[in-house]
């Protein structure tokens, strides 16, 4: 059994990797970690997570409140955050917030990253909605994230950052990468004209493929809310799995209309 020191090394190794790439700038992003029903180590407030020792990392309950802190050292005032996650997802046991710059630029940008452009994307990650914004440290953010946390292991945070948790802390830190590589593809085929998305029935043997490797996590592969409503799924509805309200959905539309009738 990995001692809680070791995922305090672990911790801060993610911690250096998340700032080394770029993902997060001064003190930004917290990382956490499940060790038992009421036990969970995470990253302090306050200080840059590519320069953590373990004595940094605080332990909390699932309220979380502080079980263990060194002197100068509290929890991540996101920590509402995480505790949510675990709380609606018990298969989680690692969650990583970080601002990658590209995937945080759709996020603020109000963008979903719903487009199949990449076979590996479509497999690991499905799409990515967008969780309405909420003030940080706030109990807005886990509210605003709740309601995709049966559907997606990653979300884009509207104008702050992203969001990513796994069975492991190795695997939720790389649900983050693949969401900033998937972020900045996306970016870049838009300005060579347009990304070429993978047709419906590609998408259709990604996902069978996913299914057959008994991959674990949330994925629209399984779990579409479209799908299950008997909609598109999400890779065919164009960011309609969004956070969009119905009359943001209807004026998208008119302006389609409008946009055909003057051609």
């Amino acid at each position: 059994m990995v001692s809680e020191y070791e995922i305090k090394k672990q911790i801060c190794d993610i911690g250096k990797r998340i700032y080394d790439r770029g993902m997060v700038a001064a003190n930004d992003g917290n990382i956490s970690v499940k060790i038992s029903d009421n036990e969970f180590l995470c990253t302090p407030t306050g200080v840059s997570k590519g320069f953590m020792t373990p004595e940094y990392i605080c332990k909390v309950d699932a309220d979380g409140n502080v079980i263990q802190a060194n002197k100068g050292f509290k929890p991540s005032s996101e920590i509402k955050m995480h505790m949510r996650v675990y709380k609606e997802r018990p298969d989680v046991k690692a969650v990583v917030h970080a601002h990658p710059i590209y995937a945080t630029s759709f996020a603020i940008a109000g963008i979903p990253l719903t487009q199949p452009i990449m076979p590996e994307a479509v497999i690991a990650l499905g799409c990515v909605p967008i969780a309405e914004y909420g003030t940080p440290s706030t109990h807005e953010i886990p509210d605003a994230v709740s309601k995709y946390l049966q559907y997606y292991d990653a979300v884009l945070l509207e104008n702050h950052g992203a969001l990513a948790y796994s069975d492991s802390l190795l695997a939720a830190y790389h649900k983050m990468e693949s969401l900033e590589f998937y972020a900045e593809l996306l970016f870049l085929s838009k300005q060579l004209g347009g990304p070429q998305e993978l047709s419906k029935e590609r998408v259709e043997k990604l996902y069978e493929i996913r299914r057959q490797f008994g991959m674990t996590g949330k994925h629209p592969a399984d779990v579409c809310p479209n799908a299950q409503a008997g909609k598109p799924s999400c890779h065919g509805c164009k960011g309609g799995c969004s956070s969009s309200s119905d009359g943001d959905l209807v004026a998208e539309i008119t302006k389609k209309v409008i946009a055909a009738l003057g051609k």
